[in-house]
C-alpha cells in the first residue's frame, strides 16, 4: 500500500473554490499541468478525508511521481504551500497556505536551490557540453542554413534555469516528447529561445505542432524551427496561419493529383516547399499546374509540375491572370509551327520520287523515222 500524504489546511473552506489570488497572481505564469495539480489539492482538501499518495496524483493526470514532485516545489516556491517530510525524508505532509498573506512572502531561497538541482543523478543540463564559448548572436539563419548551435557553459546554464519560463519549458518539453531530455535535446531547445529568439509560448506550440505530425525527432523539430526563423515568424498566431495554409497546400496538391491512401514524402513535400516558398506562388497557381499536368501525362509527376512552374517562375507568373498572354503566346506559336509542317508537307508532297530528265526533240525524230 502506498505511503499516505495527510493534507492540512491554515483556513477553513467549507466548499472547493479558487482563490481569486491564485487566479490574478499566480495562474497566468503557470505551467498548466502545475495548475492543474493545484486545483486538484483543493478539491482533494474539500473532501470528508483529504489523504492522497503521489501515486494517485500521478495515475489521475498520467504523470510521473517525479513530475508531482516538480510541481509541488514549484508552488512551495510561489508560496501557495508547504510540503512536510518524515524523518527518511519522505514527503509526509502538504499544507495548503493562506494566499491572503502570500503577497507579503518572498519565494523560499532554499526550494529555488531545490530547483535548480535536477534530480536525476545523471543531471542532463549539467552534462551538456561545458565549453566556455560565449553564446553565437549573429543571424542563426543565412540562405536557408543554420549557424553553428552553441555549446553552453555550466554558468550559461546556471544563468537558463534561474528563469522560471525555461523550467516550465523544459518540463513541457518532455511531457510532449514523452522522455527526459537529452543534452542535444535540451541544448536544442535552449537555441530556439537563446539565438533564434523565440518565446517560450512559441517554443511550446513548436514542439507540440511536430509531435501532433507524428515527429518527436528534435532534427525535425530544428527544421521546422529554422524554417519558421527564416519566414520571420515570432509568435504562436503567425505559426498558426503558417501552419494552416502549409496543410491547406498540403491536401489540396494531393487531391488535385488524385493521391490517397499516403502522405507525401520528404522528396514531394521539398518540391512543395520551394514552390510556395522560393517561388512564392500561391495555392491557386500551384494547383492550376498540377491540373495541366495530370492532363498533359494523366499520372501525379512533381517533376513535371515543377518544370512547369520553373517556366512560370522565370516568366514573372504572380496569378492565374498573368497566364493568359502566356497561353496565348503559346497557342500562337503552336498553331504557327502547325502551319509550317502542313506546308512543308504539302510541298514535298509529289517530289517524293527520283525525278528523270528527257531530250524531247530526239525522242520526236525518232518517232517521226519509225516506218508504219
Amino acid at each position: 500500500m502506498a505511503d499516505e500524504i495527510k493534507l492540512r489546511k491554515q483556513s477553513e473552506n467549507s466548499v472547493t473554490y479558487i482563490p481569486n489570488y491564485f487566479i490574478d497572481e499566480c495562474m497566468s505564469s503557470a505551467n498548466g499541468e502545475f495548475v492543474k495539480i493545484y486545483l486538484y489539492l483543493l478539491r482533494c482538501m474539500g473532501s470528508e478525508s483529504p489523504s492522497l499518495s503521489l501515486t494517485r496524483i500521478a495515475d489521475k493526470f498520467e504523470h510521473t511521481e517525479k513530475d508531482v514532485k516538480r510541481a509541488l516545489k514549484y508552488w512551495e516556491k510561489m508560496n501557495i504551500l508547504h510540503l512536510e517530510y518524515d524523518e527518511n525524508k519522505k514527503l509526509s505532509g502538504i499544507s495548503l497556505l493562506d494566499l491572503k498573506k502570500s503577497k507579503e512572502v518572498q519565494p523560499r531561497q532554499s526550494t529555488q536551490e531545490t530547483l535548480s538541482k535536477p534530480e536525476n543523478k545523471n543531471s542532463e543540463i549539467e552534462t551538456v557540453v561545458l565549453n566556455t564559448m560565449k553564446t553565437d548572436t549573429s543571424d542563426p539563419v543565412k540562405n536557408g542554413t543554420a549557424s553553428k548551435k552553441p555549446s553552453y557553459s555550466l554558468e550559461q546554464l546556471k544563468a537558463f534555469q534561474s528563469n522560471t519560463e525555461i523550467k516550465q519549458l523544459l518540463f513541457i518539453s518532455e511531457k510532449y516528447l514523452g522522455k527526459v531530455l537529452s543534452s542535444t535535446e535540451l541544448s536544442t531547445i535552449l537555441y530556439f529561445y537563446d539565438s533564434l529568439k523565440f518565446s517560450v509560448d512559441l517554443i511550446e506550440y513548436l514542439i507540440e505542432y511536430c509531435v501532433c505530425k507524428g515527429h518527436r525527432s528534435i532534427h525535425y523539430i530544428e527544421k521546422v524551427a529554422l524554417s519558421w526563423a527564416q519566414s520571420q515568424i515570432q509568435s504562436v498566431a503567425e505559426a498558426k496561419k503558417a501552419t494552416s495554409t502549409y496543410n491547406q497546400t498540403y491536401y489540396s496538391v494531393l487531391k488535385a493529383f488524385g493521391i490517397s491512401g499516403r502522405n507525401l514524402v520528404e522528396p514531394e513535400i521539398q518540391y512543395i516547399q520551394k514552390w510556395s516558398k522560393e517561388y512564392g506562388f500561391s495555392i491557386d497557381i500551384i494547383l492550376e499546374a498540377c491540373k495541366r499536368t495530370m492532363q498533359k501525362i494523366h499520372t501525379p509527376s512533381f517533376e513535371y509540375t515543377d518544370s512547369i512552374l520553373k517556366r512560370w517562375n522565370t516568366k514573372g507568373v504572380k496569378t492565374l491572370n498573368d497566364l493568359i498572354p502566356l497561353d496565348e503566346q503559346h497557342h500562337k506559336l503552336k498553331a504557327s509551327a502547325s502551319k509550317t509542317r502542313t506546308k512543308t508537307v504539302d510541298s514535298n508532297k509529289f517530289n517524293n520520287f527520283h525525278q528523270r530528265s528527257y531530250d524531247y526533240e530526239q525522242l520526236e525524230k525518232q518517232l517521226l523515222n519509225v516506218t508504219p
